[in-house]
């Protein structure tokens, strides 16, 4: 019987009203329960209002098997669409715990793939909330399938659009890595959770028992494992970061950074920065005082502030401009360079590099943190990640040398060597292959071990060596250094030397992609 267009209307409505009501009102109370807000929620909080657009809204799965054809889950389990972020084009994937708990099938998973395809065809970010039970049993091998189809597109788009994960929910087994390679990884402290094996099993195959939260909860991914990049106490706060991280990159690799209207002074001078670094060498200092005084109105977006401290790495803006910085932290290990800071350090260089962000690098560094440990644990190939990661990048490379700068961890802050476009040194910066001390009981440790005052000797050696090397002028007299700028005037300096180097392009020898020592 033929209905009349009111009637296919009045379907429609219907049909609609069921997908938007998701797993029911009994489920979307569990899930308000546990803390979390549904899928939908989480959509309409990131996106600016009245700009989202679903799509794919009455896709349903095909399985058959386990009375599964009986088994209704509206939009199988997974909402997405695109629409506006503060006022740029995004794209996103939801996963709907309510309905049947937000399992992976086939046609989820198909779902995920076109929205990433849209994104990357049209050079959008894409946003993946993640809070699902897995892989949907019931499906069996297709539900595999699906995961692959979507391993492939994060690995065929990386380095091509920003791709950004929320964990909100368990993430467990396969379904770990899909968020594991893409480009930055926001976890819900409490509800957040990811591990390849669950507590359960753990506990049956080798009788270690620990909870879901110390296995695979945010602080311990943070913190511990350094597999994410940013905490959040609850779900607002996560879509809120999740903007301001947006907010900071371009929607492509084709694309430069925003660039935003700035009302902080570029010709700002700061007189503190006179006196921040103390007179002692074995002293410390706040290195984010430091970076705080000189972006723009004092702001920046840390990436990863829990885990290896003693490298920083954040977002930040000069003379609005979008700038990646890379920094020691001297209050943590003395700012040494060990195992996780230089995998931090490496990947968070490569993502700059690869989306048209400058690299901003400042160094005060004693070298590579020493031991059995770390050298055991491969200091040498995890330090050499950093080097290439610098070597290899091709955006602008500007490097602040604050104080120390000695050895090999001077080349893996970038040095002029390693293609700096810029090195700007500070009066107080010390370039050597190792302090004072050290150097001085090698080269004249015959000297000392013959004379009359050994201890007086010593002294009077470490005072020559510091008096030729502890300062960056003999860098500078060989090129090393390209300015000595006084600390007050490094905004200013900061921001001429960047203006200069916006337009900067480079072309390496063609390859088809390096062999990074991973």
């Amino acid at each position: 019987m033929i209905k009349t267009t009111a009637e296919k209307i009045e379907l429609f409505y219907q049909k609609e009203s069921r997908v938007n009501a998701m797993g029911g009102e009994k489920q979307i109370a569990k899930q308000h329960g546990l803390g979390k807000l549904t899928a939908r929620e989480r959509v309409n909080l990131l996106f600016d209002p009245d700009t989202f657009q679903e799509t794919d809204k009455f896709v349903t799965h095909q399985c058959t098997y386990f009375n599964m054809d009986k088994v209704e889950i509206p939009a199988d389990g997974v909402i997405t669409g695109y629409g506006k972020v503060n006022g740029r084009l995004v794209y996103v994937f939801a996963q709907d715990f309510t309905s049947v708990g937000g399992t992976m099938g086939l046609a989820q998973a198909e779902k995920i793939c076109k929205i990433m395809d849209i994104a990357a065809s049209v050079g959008a970010p894409v946003v993946g909330l993640n809070d699902s039970g897995g892989a949907r049993i019931q499906e069996g091998i297709n539900s595999l399938s699906g995961y692959g189809k979507m391993f492939l597109r994060n690995i065929r788009y990386s380095g091509v659009i920003p791709q950004i994960t929320a964990i909100m929910g368990p993430t467990a087994g396969g379904a770990v890595y899909s968020p594991a390679m893409m480009d930055f990884i926001f976890m819900v402290k409490g509800t957040g959770q990811m591990f390849i094996t669950g507590p359960e099993v753990i506990k049956a195959a080798i009788g270690e028992i620990i909870s879901p939260e110390e296995l695979g909860g945010a602080i311990t991914h943070n913190k511990i494992s350094g597999n994410a990049h940013f905490v959040c106490d609850n779900d607002v706060d996560c879509i809120d970061q999740i903007k301001k991280l947006l907010s900071y990159l371009p929607s492509n690799n084709q694309e430069a950074p925003p660039v935003t209207e700035c009302h902080d002074p570029a010709n700002r001078v700061e007189d503190k920065l006179n006196t921040i670094i103390p007179d002692a060498a074995n002293r410390v200092y706040n290195m984010k005082q430091l970076i705080k005084m000189l972006v723009d109105n004092g702001e920046y977006f840390e990436v990863q502030p829990l885990y290896s401290p003693n490298l920083l790495t954040l977002f930040a803006r000069l003379n609005g401009h979008v700038v990646g910085i890379i920094a020691n932290q001297p209050i943590h290990l003395s700012g040494c360079l060990d195992v996780n800071a230089s995998d931090k350090g490496a990947r968070f260089i490569r993502f700059c590099d690869a989306f048209n962000i400058p690299l901003l690098t400042f160094t005060d560094t004693p070298g590579f943190l020493p031991g059995k440990n770390q050298e055991f644990t491969g200091i040498i190939r995890h330090g050499a990640k950093m080097l290439f990661a610098y070597g290899e990048a091709t955006v602008p490379k500007i490097t602040v040398i604050i104080r120390k700068a000695y050895g090999g961890a001077y080349m893996a802050m970038c040095g002029k060597d390693l293609a700096a476009d810029q090195v700007i040194a500070w009066p107080t910066a010390q370039i050597a292959v190792m302090g004072a001390q050290g150097a001085a009981n090698i080269i004249f440790r015959k000297e000392i071990a013959a004379s009359a005052d050994p201890e007086a000797l010593r002294q009077e050696k470490i005072e020559e060596y510091e008096t030729l090397f502890n300062n960056p002028y003999i860098a500078a007299s060989r090129g090393l250094v390209d300015i000595v700028c006084e600390p007050k005037q490094t905004r200013p300096t900061l921001i001429r030397v960047l203006d200069s180097l916006l337009k900067k392009k480079e072309t390496l020898p063609w390859k088809k992609h390096c062999n990074i020592p991973l």
